[in-house]
């Protein structure tokens, strides 16, 4: 608890540091600070080395345009936008920086099709890496012993801890009978929702990455919950959805009640996408907020100045402690509800046992 508060006020002196030379600038705005760091990009901010002098990573851009497709560093695109709130770069290409194409690749005011390596993608790279690391040295340690050995300790003792509660306490209750063969996948949602939400409160690289508060990632996480549910339905499964056991006037020959639980279909992975998107990006959105509220007073009387730059340094903090906790309680609402789900799938009345 007390290296993990060390790094929560690290976190915050880092986070603060970054958002310092925003400051100076005139016409401070703490909505495009805040939508800077959870919005994605093709090139990956880290601060601002003065003004004008942004330091930042390139990313890899591929892109296919009128005059074929082209691979180069986005450092090519300029660090400014012209008039026309354009960054422009080289094949006549430019990054739109207003309108409703802003943040896009375009040519000639139009996107162009875009398979870039943004920064999400890398940071999602990078967390993939990570979560491979730890449970491959955690499985080297295992082949080492045997069963009979005593329980590890440290890290790997960690790990060990994690998966017996997800097995135990959530896929196994959640599934029912047959959960081993769900374990690996609900295993790896956990482990890696879990992965990118730590990560993601580092505010320097190889963190910072919004991976889990963006919302095509929860939508692929979702649609892979919601096929398994599908293909793992059983006859019962399918009989109260097209025909349940309500009075026919609900079923025939107006279909109320299946046209109900087959929209409920949808709903169930929907609900899980938004849940996980909305939860981190919301967390992501106030622990950068709250240290705007120091720059914001900057320019009041000095009473005010350190009285609310004492309250932000607080609240800031807080909300840093706060969003460990959310990091593991969204990555365990995903996997159980994906584990009830399937579970709700397989389900087998009770006259029938």
């Amino acid at each position: 608890m007390k290296y993990e508060l060390k790094l929560r006020l690290l976190s915050v002196a880092l986070l603060i540091f970054a958002l310092v030379p925003a400051m100076a600038a005139e016409g401070f705005s703490a909505k495009e600070v805040v939508l800077e760091h959870i919005k994605d990009s093709h090139e990956w901010h880290v601060t601002d080395l003065g003004e004008g002098k942004p330091l930042v990573i390139p990313l890899p851009i591929i892109v296919n345009s009128s005059t074929g497709w082209h691979v180069f560093s986005s450092s090519k695109f300029e660090h400014h936008a012209d008039a026309n709130g354009l960054r422009q770069g080289p094949y006549g290409l430019a990054i739109a920086t207003e309108g409703d194409n802003a943040g896009k690749i375009v040519e000639n005011g139009e996107p162009v099709l875009d398979l870039s390596i943004t920064k999400t993608v890398a940071v999602m790279f990078i967390n993939v890496i990570i979560l491979l690391a730890c449970i491959l040295l955690s499985a080297r340690w295992y082949k080492k012993r045997q069963a009979s050995d005593g329980a590890p300790g440290g890290f790997v003792g960690f790990v060990e801890m994690l998966v017996m509660y997800v097995v135990d306490e959530i896929i196994k209750p959640g599934v029912g009978k047959g959960y081993e063969k769900y374990t690996p996948y609900l295993l790896t949602c956990f482990f890696f929702i879990f992965t990118c939400n730590v990560m993601g409160l580092i505010p320097f690289p190889p963190g910072s990455g919004n991976v889990t508060g963006n919302i095509a990632v929860t939508f692929f996480l979702a649609f892979c919950t919601f096929v398994i549910v599908q293909f793992s339905g059983n006859k019962h499964y399918w009989k109260e959805i097209f025909w349940p056991d309500v009075p026919t006037w609900l079923k025939a020959p107006i279909p109320i009640i299946p046209v109900i639980e087959f929209v409920g279909i949808f709903t169930k992975p929907f609900a899980l996408m938004i849940r996980l998107f909305a939860n981190i990006m919301a967390g992501h959105a106030i622990a950068v907020a709250m240290p705007c509220i120091i720059f914001l007073v900057a320019t009041m009387a000095a009473g005010i100045f350190y009285s609310m730059s004492a309250v932000s340094i607080i609240m800031s903090i807080f909300m840093m402690c706060l969003e460990c906790l959310v990091c593991f309680i969204q990555a365990m609402v995903f996997t159980l509800l994906s584990s009830v789900f399937i579970g709700m799938a397989r389900a087998v009345p009770e006259h029938e046992h």
